[in-house]
């Protein structure tokens, strides 16, 4: 049995691959060895078939656990990440996907890095969410938030949208594009990068707007501070146009409605372990080359 400073600790994931079972299974395992105090999320106890394990949803975890490690690719975390920010409890993934921005950990060397962890030696940060409402006359609704990004868009490709861009009720431009992007710094490095985005390190206070193939060779991404109230008004109302929160199911937008984004009160409390390095991790997920000291080696 070893100490740890985490007493309970949840492990969620939502993937039927035999590798990220595999892990699901030797990650709980070595836990309870150690003495902590496991809670499973549904779907992953689903495929353990685990007897007398604790058992609980992204809301049960939150409550009771004080570390949640994510299994899987970023939109595991992403689908995580919402609704474990409104909780004072610490994320860390490991990386079953693809890209693995969010979910960094090697599973090969997950156990011996998590070490450090469970022992208190980790990278802290603190990764802000966007909140979305929508305003109609003096009825103002929730829609739902995003860790990565906000998204204008319609169903159809090609099929341009018209609407205003405000920001903290200043005026700033008026378009006609097949969308928007507004991002966080997080964010950055998913769809507004493809976009043509520029990529923020996660410890900026900023958000980034990116229009989608704007009908004006002029457009150009926009940073913006992370305090700013952002205001869409729409000239047209298609019943395609709509908007979306990271991989949630989009809404669709009425006549005479406006939408606002601004920085969320809640934060996503990601940790690393000690030898994270941002920069590294951009260099080996987009393939950047090598720098010249090593080549010359």
């Amino acid at each position: 049995m070893t100490s740890s400073i985490f007493s309970t600790v949840g492990i969620i994931g939502y993937s039927r691959y035999p590798q990220a079972i595999h892990t699901y299974n030797i990650l709980y395992r070595w836990l309870y060895n150690k003495g902590i105090t496991v809670i499973i999320e549904h779907h992953a106890a689903s495929l353990l078939n685990m007897q007398k394990s604790v058992v609980g949803d992204l809301n049960y975890i939150g409550n009771y656990a004080d570390l949640a490690i994510v299994i899987g690719g970023d939109g595991n975390m992403l689908r995580a990440a919402n609704i474990l920010a409104q909780y004072d409890i610490k994320v860390i993934g490991i990386n079953r996907g693809t890209l693995g921005f969010l979910t960094d950990l090697d599973p090969n060397s997950a156990l011996m890095e998590l070490s450090e962890v469970l022992s208190g030696h980790f990278v802290n940060e603190k990764r802000f969410l966007l909140d979305v409402t929508v305003q109609r006359c003096s009825n103002v609704t929730r829609l739902g938030s995003a860790i990565n990004e906000v998204i204008l868009h319609t169903n159809t490709i090609r099929r341009m949208i018209e609407f205003e861009l405000y920001i903290d009720n200043n005026f700033v431009f008026s378009q006609r594009s097949d969308g928007l992007i507004i991002s966080t710094p997080t964010g950055s490095t998913a769809y507004a990068l493809s976009a043509g985005g520029p990529i923020l390190s996660p410890m900026v206070d900023a958000i980034i707007l990116v229009s989608i193939c704007p009908h004006t060779l002029s457009s150009r991404p926009v940073v913006i501070n992370s305090e700013s109230i952002i205001r869409l008004k729409f000239s047209k109302v298609t019943s395609e146009l709509k908007i979306g929160c990271d991989n949630q199911i989009p809404i669709f937008i009425g006549k005479e409605e406006e939408i606002f984004i601004q920085r969320s009160n809640y934060y996503l409390d990601l940790i690393h372990p000690n030898n994270y390095n941002y920069f590294k991790t951009l260099n080996i997920k987009l393939g950047w080359s090598k720098n010249i000291s090593e080549t010359e080696k």
